[in-house]
């Protein structure tokens, strides 16, 4: 998946990203550079200052063509507008280039103590990386009332499951677990769950278990040693992995690996932490770490090994940042890679290797189906308005307007609470109302019935959107709202 420059090297783009981003890819580039790791960086931009610059992705044209020309990336961290403006380039990175895999390791360090110190924490969180929340499809419902859809696929839950089953297998490990919340959510997390226990029995020689992903993190900061590998969704792998760098010494021991079937992008899972850019005091560990995990991608082991030896030694000596030691004892940046350097060659000796093999990365069909229904049928529709009405005026003015029609008043929703008719109890209501409408008569909903019904509504009152209400081979494809017969 790697690209031969001219010289026969390898060429990786390298992003040195924002904030302290261009002192820890520094950093990380001067130690692969002492292995001699035969590697020709092309240095590229995105993040901030390519925003201010007014382009809205962050990502500008010559650094995708870098990354098509060289399929793998070194990246430091990038600042994203927070709660405003553009999206952010880091998602914008992974998913312009489908890296839907997200590998985070965290594992006990010499050195670095931590209240889980001798428990032998050794995990990696593998989370899916372009769908879910992360997607980033919102809209305002109304003035006051945003959604944001939360789009799971089976094609993306097989894409991460087989992946993680095939990490587990590169590094030997022997234990997979599923986290979701599909208890609650039952079509979409529950779909990742579904599906891992489809394809688990395929890896008989790894044990596949699920976990309700809360429990998953309270069992991570009772019993971490339980976990080998975690495979979960996008928004749950963010929050989980940030919680298990937490057990190993914080972000700045938290590398991480995105990897798609064509481009692979390493990078720090911190931030770019910009108040103490430039200032010599940040930990670079994560970034070199990101660039262990760029070696044993490029099959560069030998390097990969040196580099990761060379920092486990210099922690057990003690030589360390000050977010380890404290500022009295603590090295800047510059004196911890020099110090990293001087150490290639040597070996921790209370830190077990452990034998690594490349990926086998699963391949799939550029077919965008992956599931297809024998029989399929359109039983309902939800009609999403905006009303001012409360729930006893706003039911009886939709059953109305629908007398005539094809289609008769199911149930009126707030919040995913029946609200109309009345249960008899009470929910604070928003302005936007999912009407549920099913057919009169029996048999199924056509769209010129659904375009008759939105015109008697579209009368009297504003609708946003529809959602069809469809069963596919005979199973209802849609949740009931809380109090729903």
């Amino acid at each position: 998946m790697s690209t031969p420059s001219e010289s026969g090297k390898t060429l990786v783009t390298l992003i040195l990203g924002d904030g302290i981003g261009p002192e820890v890819s520094g950093s990380a580039r001067r130690i692969v550079d002492a292995t001699g790791a035969p590697i020709e960086w092309e240095e590229r931009e995105a993040g901030a200052e390519v925003f201010k610059r007014g382009l809205p992705s962050g990502v500008p044209q010559d650094t995708i063509d870098s990354i098509n020309r060289s399929r793998v990336v070194l990246k430091g961290p990038l600042e994203t507008p927070v709660g405003f403006g553009e999206k952010s380039a880091n998602v914008t990175l992974r998913k312009l280039f489908e890296t839907y895999a997200n590998i985070r390791p965290a594992r006990e360090l010499p050195g670095v103590v931590t209240p889980y110190t001798g428990r032998g924490v050794d995990l990696v969180v593998v989370r899916e990386n372009v769908e879910d929340l992360y997607a980033g499809i919102e809209h305002m419902q109304t003035p006051g009332v945003a959604q944001c859809l939360k789009l799971i696929s089976r094609k993306g839950c097989e894409k991460i499951v087989r992946l993680a089953f095939e990490f587990a297998r590169s590094e030997g490990r022997t234990s997979v677990a599923c986290a979701t919340k599909s208890n609650i959510m039952k079509l979409t997390e529950g779909l990742l769950k579904r599906t891992f226990e489809e394809i688990a029995p395929e890896y008989p020689e790894i044990e596949a278990w699920h976990v309700i992903v809360d429990n998953c993190a309270h069992q991570l900061v009772k019993r971490p040693e339980q976990f080998d590998v975690i495979v979960t969704t996008n928004m749950n792998g963010d929050i989980l992995s940030d919680l298990t760098s937490g057990l190993v010494g914080g972000l700045g021991f938290a590398p991480s690996a995105n990897l798609g079937s064509d481009v692979a992008i390493f990078e720090a899972v911190h931030g770019s932490a910009p108040k103490y850019a430039g200032k010599d005091t940040i930990n670079p560990t994560a970034m070199i770490g990101a660039s262990i995990m760029m070696l044993r991608h490029l099959g560069m082991f030998d390097e990969a090994a040196a580099i990761e030896n060379a920092i486990l030694f210099t922690l057990e000596s003690g030589v360390a940042t000050r977010d380890v030691v404290g500022d009295e004892r603590a090295v800047g940046t510059t004196a911890f890679t020099d110090a990293v350097i001087s150490n290639l060659g040597q070996r921790a000796a209370a830190y077990q290797e452990r034998a690594y093999r490349p990926i086998d990365m699963p391949s799939f069909s550029p077919d965008p189906v992956r599931v297809r229904p024998g029989r399929r049928a359109v039983v309902g529709v939800d009609v999403f308005v905006e009303s001012e009405l409360q729930p006893d005026q706003l039911g009886p003015s939709v059953e109305r307007l629908a007398e005539g029609s094809r289609l008769r008043l199911k149930v009126v929703t707030n919040r995913g609470t029946r609200v109309y008719p009345s249960t008899g109890t009470m929910t604070d209501c928003v302005d936007s109302y999912p009407c549920r409408f099913v057919p009169a008569a029996g048999g199924e909903v056509t769209d010129a019935d659904v375009i008759d019904l939105l015109r008697r509504i579209g009368a009297e009152h504003r609708w946003n959107h529809i959602e069809k209400l469809y069963e596919f081979d005979g199973e209802p494809a849609f949740t009931k709202a809380q109090g729903e017969d």
